[in-house]
């Protein structure tokens, strides 16, 4: 048994938010069917590199767990199809603009005249209202709009592109979020409902520690003026090898420890300043220090103190990282072909539910016949609409 095993998700979804939420409720569960056009699919198809079954990794990923069809939205047959669908699943994700799914006659109003029940997650840019609400965007753009970007960086080179996706993957997180709040909802009422999920309003949301000082103090970040984000020792160190050092020990027995370590305690009665000039000597002091010696060598200094130092890994540091194996964070995950592929796991950790790990992401259509014939398509009409386009 899985933690959502019985909850039935239809998957219009694309891209990254959608199919990183959709993945998370798949891999507790729920049983996730992704529908794709047949000549649009998902842009994330065609990201390289390409696993031995000729899919993309991205993709196979993203998609771990789930089923896929391929349905023609834009032709009478494959709405049709849609309404039937419809009719036994429990959510519905999609990731349209707003008002695309209505002009196509299977918004939230029209498929819960269908399903009264229905849970209907929205994801988009902007949200359903607001002047941006049928704006383009990406994540870097979500950031902006959002604050975030201005207090990124350096202050002598400006904002600083995230390596991630934050708003992209944190909308993921708030959609299953507020799915699985509604499926509670209707356990106690028995009332579906709409779910608008914004990603800048979920990247606006993460400002959990900037912006209580910006709304009732009016100290407004900006970068290397935070404690976190540079304007205190709290930052990263060069080494002698060019690596860096994570030094993070905010609370003053972790400072003090670290302190003593690197053998300068006169940083101590400094390290809680914030006074520019202050915060400066200690960075410096503290980078003349971690320079003198490489990264293998602070590391081993640090193994067995407790004071908040870590190295900087790179990406495949961390896959190897002796946590990250406790964890079991990097997982062997089926392929269609009988070959296996590893992918990053989940991160929810069940004592009576697992995760289960069933296959990787398939090609377009893979379950098209199957979930046709389940709705009482002969193989002669699931042929014919697949000739004419209406599927794949």
């Amino acid at each position: 048994m899985t933690a959502l095993a019985g909850l039935k998700v239809l998957d219009f979804t694309g891209l990254l938010p959608g199919p990183f939420g959709t993945r998370l409720l798949a891999d507790m569960g729920a049983e996730v069917l992704r529908v794709e056009a047949p000549v649009r699919p998902d842009m994330v198809r065609i990201m390289p590199p390409f696993d031995s079954d000729g899919l993309s990794a991205c993709h196979a990923s993203l998609n771990r767990n789930k089923s896929g069809i391929a349905i023609d939205l834009k032709t009478p047959e494959g709405l049709e199809v849609v309404r039937s669908l419809v009719k036994e699943y429990d959510v519905v994700v999609e990731q349209f603009r707003p008002g695309v799914m209505s002009r196509l006659g299977i918004g939230y109003e029209e498929l819960k005249a269908i399903n009264p029940k229905l849970i209907y997650c929205a994801i988009t840019g902007y949200g359903q209202n607001g002047v941006y609400r049928n704006r383009a965007g990406h994540d870097l753009n979500y950031l902006a709009v959002a604050g975030i970007m201005d207090y990124t960086g350096r202050q002598d080179a400006g904002p600083l592109p995230l390596p991630i996706q934050a708003a992209d993957v944190t909308g993921g997180l708030y959609a299953v979020g507020g799915i699985l709040a509604a499926v509670i909802h209707r356990l106690n009422t028995g009332e579906g409902q709409f779910v608008d999920i914004s990603l800048t309003d979920a990247a606006f949301s993460l400002q959990a520690l900037t912006a209580p000082p910006a709304l009732v103090g009016n100290e407004q970040p900006k970068p290397e003026t935070d404690g976190l984000n540079g304007g205190s020792f709290y930052d990263c160190y060069r080494t002698a090898d060019n690596r860096f050092l994570s030094i993070a020990g905010l609370e003053p027995q972790f400072f003090s420890g670290f302190c003593m370590a690197i053998e300068k305690p006169e940083l101590l009665s400094l390290g809680i300043s914030k006074q520019p000039e202050t915060v400066k000597l200690v960075k410096s002091t503290i980078q003349a220090v971690i320079i003198q010696k490489p990264l293998a060598d602070w590391v081993a200094r640090f193994a067995a103190l407790d004071v908040c130092v870590e190295p900087v890994l790179t990406f495949a540091e961390a896959c190897e990282h002796p946590q990250m194996r406790d964890r079991n964070m990097v997982v062997d995950v089926p392929m269609a072909n009988g070959e296996r592929q590893k992918q990053i796991a989940c991160p929810v950790v069940f004592s009576a539910t697992p995760v289960k790990y069933n296959l990787t992401g398939g090609h377009l259509g893979a379950e098209t016949d199957r979930v046709m014939q389940a709705q009482g398509y002969s193989p002669e009409q699931i042929a014919d609409l697949k000739k004419r386009g209406v599927l794949a």
